[in-house]
């Protein structure tokens, strides 16, 4: 593996990256207040009619063991329904709803570590910490196709990346896990037939493949989008349409495993706020995008847009999580990246009580 020093390339993927509004109108992207989105939501959550359901269930039930709850922030805007949240997290009975920021990390790192309860993140990237042991568990799977792998002129279909050199950000990442997947599945070794270029924080992958140091690297949300406004390389895999990729989940809800032994009903509470706002990235992303433009998540409307509609967030009302677990982690046992079995990784590794429950209260 070659680990890259910074260079004077680097000013010219600052300058890639520096107008991150060019190309793309904001006309549409009328700010909406704190009273209309605690409204919207409201009425959204509220409507039995539109979403099939309505929030008597959760006034039912007993108040969560704890009042404040702590997520995890992230630049990656496939993760609206985390911020979307919010507001119902409050009305779930959290006064208090924190989002820590730690670039160096990773949320189940965080988790791991009781720096995080409860947050949204990638099950490739998730997958080397069940495998680890870590003291987390995944509650449930949200949706599919945050990811696209992004080939350069040599490289045209996912055989051509042998011998190549691919983009990641760090060995575990969620990119290196997927791309690693892919790899196997068609009776490559991800750890003999590629050669690996490792950065170290997430924006590096896409950083080496701008200025021609790689091949090939897997996009996330709103990468993808962004190469394809500047007309840089070509999709070579795209995980919310092609298949077997997009049947299976690519971001879930996963907890501290101390914060869901100590607080089952707060977590049963939160879980329900991140289902239900992915339900409405379902059916208001334009409403989503204008939240994430006026929360300051995603500046440029129209990305945000095009990412939520890409995005099947009502996934998790049809596809069963444990799936994608026993999908990555054969071929990855299989090539010898993780030492747990697939059995082991959904028995040691999730919780799905929580999400059972509530996909009979929400009328999945």
């Amino acid at each position: 593996m070659f680990f890259p020093e910074e260079n004077a390339d680097m000013n010219r993927y600052d300058r890639f990256l520096g107008d991150r509004s060019a190309g793309f109108e904001t006309v549409n992207a009328k700010p909406w207040d704190r009273r209309e989105f605690v409204k919207g939501v409201v009425a959204l959550a509220g409507s039995a009619g539109l979403l099939g359901y309505d929030m008597r269930p959760a006034a039912a039930e007993p108040p969560p063991e704890v009042t404040k709850i702590r997520l995890f922030h992230s630049p990656a805007i496939c993760l609206a329904p985390q911020y979307l949240a919010e507001e119902l997290l409050h009305l779930e009975g959290f006064s208090e709803v924190e989002y820590v920021k730690e670039a160096a990390e990773i949320p189940g790192k965080l988790m791991a570590e009781g720096l995080v309860d409860i947050s949204m993140w990638d099950v490739p990237g998730t997958i080397p910490l069940l495998d680890a042991g870590e003291p987390i568990v995944m509650l449930a799977g949200v949706h599919a196709g945050c990811y696209e792998l992004f080939g350069n002129d040599r490289i045209h279909t996912v055989r051509d990346l042998k011998g190549a050199r691919i983009g990641a950000y760090a060995v575990t990442g969620g990119d290196y896990v997927l791309i690693s997947s892919i790899l196997a599945y068609i009776g490559m070794d991800p750890r003999k037939d590629v050669t690996w270029v490792v950065g170290s924080k997430f924006t590096d992958a896409m950083h080496f493949f701008v200025e021609g140091k790689v091949d090939a690297f897997m996009g996330f949300a709103p990468e993808p989008q962004e190469l394809r406004s500047k007309k840089i390389g070509h999709v070579i895999v795209n995980t919310s349409q092609d298949r077997p990729w997009s049947q299976y989940f690519c971001c879930a809800v996963t907890a501290s495993r101390q914060f869901v032994a100590k607080n089952p009903v707060a977590t049963k509470r939160a879980l329900r706020a991140f289902l239900k706002a992915a339900d409405i990235c379902a059916r208001e992303p334009e409403r989503t995008a204008r939240f994430l433009v006026t929360k300051g998540y995603e500046p440029r409307y129209e990305i945000g847009l095009e990412v939520l509609k890409s995005l099947p967030y009502d996934q998790w009302r049809t596809a069963d999580p444990a799936d994608t677990l026993r999908f990555h982690g054969l071929r990855l046992h299989e090539v010898g990246l993780i030492k747990s079995s697939p059995q082991k990784l959904i028995a040691q590794g999730t919780d799905w009580r929580f999400l059972n429950e509530l996909k009979k209260e929400l009328k999945a």
